[in-house]
């Protein structure tokens, strides 16, 4: 790997497959699926593949939700992609997404299924499916969805700019960290502005838009993220604390958090779910110990 300081692009790019740092193994710059295998589908209306990442989580917090506010349609089989192991390049889940990431859901409640990828479109499908969550007034639904693709937007700048080059580059770049930092924390302070005009992000309802924006930056101000709260100085957005502290506190999102965790505490732990008792009889601390290997 050359020395940074001494890198000058070459003409015509080419891929080293040695030099992609901590994911190189799943990075890659073609699309398409690399082995063949089919998607396991369950009883329920919807089904959901996906791994409890921030973007995972959007979408097992609002399915949550649903439930708690007595959509019983919103039933849901959640079943896990391993995508350190590649599981996302399946050809059934290239079907589904051929953007090969997570989430990716699948509703078979009508006639034909539908696929919908994308985090931010899967909770406006079901938003608009259910009637809950993004408001029917025309201004506070374009605030709402002004915040929901805010998120969208602005993700990458702190996933795969500031946590990758911070947390998972082989080599620590100086300019790259500066610049991302300084991105993340102008928009730690645009949510810090907001919110201290607002009890959630859309204004006095709790939407979409919160249930996007606070797996990832909830978890940076909480430290949850990149080991990074005392390098962002995180406590110094109090408006951003309190509505996190907000949410958490929700029962559905304690659930959703847990759904196709796979890191942590084994008792925060949901492989799967299939039924809503599985939170009570299958997190990964009260399995024998032959049935957590699995």
């Amino acid at each position: 790997m050359p020395d940074t300081a001494d890198y000058t692009p070459p003409k015509v790019w080419s891929w080293n497959k040695d030099n992609g740092g901590r994911f190189a193994n799943i990075n890659r710059p073609i699309a398409g699926a690399t082995h063949d295998k089919d998607l396991p589908v369950g009883e329920h209306p919807l089904q959901l593949y996906s791994l409890a990442t921030p973007n995972g989580v959007k979408v097992t917090v609002m399915l949550e939700e649903l439930l708690a506010a007595g959509h019983s349609g919103a039933e849901y089989d959640a079943w896990l992609i391993r995508i350190n192991e590649g599981d996302q390049f399946g050809s059934g889940f290239v079907d589904v997404n051929p953007n090969s990431k997570i989430p990716a859901l699948v509703d078979r409640s009508g006639a034909a299924p539908i696929r919908i990828f994308e985090s931010g479109a899967i909770l406006v499908y079901l938003a608009e499916k259910f009637g809950a969550f993004l408001p029917t007034d025309a201004a506070k639904r374009a605030e709402c969805l002004s915040w929901l693709f805010w998120q969208m937007g602005a993700g990458p700048y702190l996933g795969g700019g500031f946590g990758h080059f911070y947390a998972y580059a082989p080599v620590k770049i100086e300019y790259a960290i500066d610049r991302f930092a300084m991105e993340v924390k102008r928009q730690l302070d645009v949510l810090d502005r907001r919110l201290a005009e607002t009890e959630y992000l859309g204004g006095s309802e709790y939407t979409i838009a919160d249930m996007a924006v606070w797996p990832w930056y909830g978890a940076l101000v909480k430290g949850l993220v990149y080991d990074a709260g005392e390098f962002l100085q995180v406590q110094d957005y109090a408006h951003v604390q309190r509505w996190t502290d907000q949410i958490a506190a929700r029962p559905a999102v304690k659930r959703g958090r847990m759904v196709n965790r796979v890191m942590g505490d084994p008792a925060s732990q949901l492989h799967e779910r299939h039924d809503a008792s599985d939170f009570e009889t299958k997190t990964q601390d009260k399995l024998a110990p032959a049935d957590a290997a699995e």
